[in-house]
């Protein structure tokens, strides 16, 4: 049972989705996960990949990662963007999910990163207070904005 923290591989990606999928689930928004596995792959390991991850095994089940890429803030430079942080729900309080979110801070050190930015929805008191315990800032007053993929087909 000792978990076991790794940059992910291709062969992970059908076990990250199955994972992305049951946070999907918990933000009440299963229907919006519309990425493909091959995009998925592709994006991450394909010619120009845009992602990196770090996963936890324990018994060589992956139960958690932490997926970022690089996003840069004409104010504040290259920042590493946060984009997920899931912990199967069973293995959540097991020190996993801090496993995770301290390597990107390390991450972030080594590759002389500006800061590290995500998102939390408002009603994800666990979240809220996990991130409360590294002294993250918690911004108000930014709305999220965003063209789907057949909107941007769709424009003329």
């Amino acid at each position: 049972m000792q978990p076991h923290l790794r940059v992910a591989k291709k062969e992970d990606c059908p076990r990250l989705m199955d994972l992305i999928h049951e946070l999907a689930l918990y933000e009440r928004a299963p229907q919006e996960v519309t990425v493909t596995l091959p995009e998925f792959e592709d994006a991450g390991f394909g010619q120009n990949p845009v992602w990196k991850a770090f996963v936890v095994e324990v018994d060589n089940l992956i139960v958690g990662f932490a997926l970022y890429y690089i996003r840069y803030s004409t104010w504040k430079g290259c920042r590493l963007y946060l984009e997920d942080l899931i912990v199967t729900e069973n293995m959540r309080g097991q020190g996993i999910g801090k496993m995770l979110f301290n390597r990107l801070i390390q991450e972030a050190q080594e590759l002389g990163f500006n800061g590290m930015v995500w998102q939390v929805l408002d009603w994800n008191e666990p979240a809220i207070n996990f991130y409360h315990k590294y002294e993250a800032g918690l911004e108000a007053g930014w709305l999220n904005a965003s063209l789907s993929k057949q909107q941007i087909l769709d424009y003329q």
